[in-house]
């Protein structure tokens, strides 16, 4: 059967990924603000003001995170990156984390993708699951870096290793292409399923796709078909055409019996929030 190329994620979606992070961390600081209330917003920010300039550096991160979202205080990129800097400088990980979108996208600073892999690298080096799978994606496009499929498959499978599903997604592409490490079909399926079951579309897809061309796993178009209906349920334009593929090869009784499991896959293995 004709099939669907397997692709990992481009920077351009990343780049969303990124800003993301900052409000992840900057909703502590928005619940804390709404418990304070405004009339006391002011004496917060002049607080969190004084124990950054005292050299806090979860201060100067939080503060970075004010003006990079504007809250509390007009929005800024170059005081957020200044702040950013100063935290990052001393070892914080969310701060040297968060610089890097800055480098990445140019907003604060001059882009600077060599500067992006250097920050990365040390909150990668700190643990930092996001910052290891972003790293993977540079060495991966060869962005800041010269182009290392092994670099980037040694830092996916760090992320991949705490669950993170998006560098989950992108090992099991690397095991199918071969890519920085041999090739392995099972070890490709290994990686899509886990991803897969954290409700990731893209691997949800490829791994319905593994199933119909019966790669590193027994041939079986009802779970190719309930996993890639399942993809198209949550957002992967490709999915659809997958399916309808897949669908060509079984019987209305097959594709019943896929339906259903595609009803309980996608009850239990939603997106992330």
């Amino acid at each position: 059967m004709n099939s669907i190329g397997l692709e990992r994620h481009n920077l351009k979606r990343q780049n969303h990924e990124m800003k993301f992070r900052i409000a992840k961390y900057a909703s502590v600081l928005v619940l804390a603000f709404v418990f304070i209330g405004s009339n006391l917003l002011g004496d917060a920010i002049d607080d969190l003001k004084k124990k950054a300039e005292q050299g806090h550096a979860e201060a100067q991160c939080n503060l970075g995170m004010m003006y990079s979202l504007g809250l509390g205080v007009p929005q800024d990129f170059a005081e957020a990156f200044k702040w950013y800097s100063k935290a990052a400088e001393q070892g914080d990980a969310k701060a040297q984390y968060n610089i890097v979108w800055m480098y990445f996208l140019g907003e604060g600073v001059t882009q600077d993708y060599k500067e992006a892999v250097k920050w990365y690298t040390k909150a990668a080096e700190q643990g930092d699951d996001e910052a290891q799978y972003n790293l993977g994606l540079m060495y991966d496009n060869g962005q800041g870096v010269t182009q290392d499929y092994a670099e980037a498959f040694k830092w996916y499978s760090k992320a991949a290793e705490q669950g993170l599903a998006e560098a989950q997604h992108n090992l099991g592409v690397m095991y199918y292409d071969g890519q920085g490490v041999t090739q392995d079909y099972a070890e490709a399926v290994k990686w899509y399923t886990k991803a897969a079951e954290q409700g990731y579309a893209d691997a949800q897809c490829n791994l319905g796709l593994m199933y119909a061309m019966g790669n590193g796993v027994i041939q079986d178009y009802v779970q190719a078909h309930a996993w890639v209906n399942v993809s198209s349920a949550n957002g992967n334009n490709n999915a659809q055409k997958g399916r309808d593929l897949i669908a060509k090869n079984m019987t209305p009784e097959q594709i019943a019996k896929a339906q259903e499991l595609a009803k309980q896959y996608f009850e239990k293995y939603q997106p992330k929030k």
